[in-house]
């Protein structure tokens, strides 16, 4: 597992076919805080996945990092971008050791990766994730609530959950309903969106 829960699962899902999470384009709810103005300064997008979240981003103007554990999505994404002449960057990089890229952002984004975590990994992980910002970074974190009904898919999250996991590090200043999309179904799947502040 290399400090990651499933993330050799992933790397296999990569290799044998289109995963799940991967849509062929931005999550509806990257495009629509783009809108609100919500990104400034230099991005990081934690489990990037192919890159779509980033590269969109990228199109915009702004300056994106895409870290991923698996080397087949970032080899997927480097070709994408190359591709489409964008400025995005990709690197293969461990969401819990984000210190390791010796570099600080002013935003983060993490679609769908959080609520992969164990409850060891989670607290871990907002160590990580508050490394990697600089002061009074913001960071945007959606994961699968509750409120998704179970038998498929990671593990749900409650609002109680986020506030206890990121609390000693960041104001958690907003958690609202939000919907993921996959590739699975038509209808998204129902998510919180969650604003954190670094102290």
């Amino acid at each position: 597992m290399d400090g990651i829960g499933g993330v050799n699962t992933f790397e296999q899902r990569y290799q044998e076919g289109v995963p799940p999470w991967e849509i062929g384009r931005p999550q509806s709810w990257v495009v629509e805080l783009f809108h609100q103005d919500a990104f400034e300064g230099d991005i990081l997008d934690v489990g990037c996945g192919t890159g779509e979240n980033a590269l969109f981003l990228a199109t915009q103007g702004l300056a994106v990092t895409g870290v991923d554990f698996s080397r087949t999505a970032i080899e997927l994404a480097q070709e994408k971008a190359a591709q489409r002449h964008s400025s995005a960057r990709f690197r293969v990089g461990n969401a819990l050791k984000l210190p390791l890229l010796k570099r600080t952002f002013d935003t983060a984004l993490d679609s769908a990766l959080f609520h992969v975590f164990t409850d060891k990994e989670r607290t871990l992980y907002a160590e990580s994730l508050a490394a990697a910002l600089k002061p009074q970074g913001v960071a945007y974190v959606v994961c699968f609530s509750e409120r998704e009904p179970d038998g498929w898919g990671p593990r749900r999250v409650t609002q109680g959950e986020i506030q206890k996991t990121f609390q000693k590090r960041f104001d958690v200043a907003s958690i609202q309903r939000a919907l993921y999309e996959t590739n699975l179904r038509p209808e998204p799947v129902q998510a919180w969106l969650t604003c954190l502040q670094l102290k």
